[in-house]
């Protein structure tokens, strides 16, 4: 995982944190909405930088492929 990625993660842990301390249930749902967007914006840049990572991998072995037919 990026840094990125981890400081998504902290963020919504805070968000958590944040819902169960409140008493006010907008307050609550505010912080669990946020929570929600920033676990799924961690969600969708860890599976982006895995597709980055398969990718690099494949186009590695095709370079490595064709320096070993030459």
């Amino acid at each position: 995982m990026s840094n990125t990625s981890d400081f998504y993660l902290t963020q919504a842990d805070k968000c958590a944190v944040d819902a169960a301390a409140s008493t006010l249930s907008q307050v609550r749902d505010r912080n669990l909405r946020a929570e929600q967007a920033w676990r799924t914006m961690a969600e969708r840049l860890i599976q982006t930088e895995a597709t980055r990572a398969r990718q690099a991998a494949i186009t590695a072995a095709k370079v490595e492929a064709n320096a070993t037919a030459d």
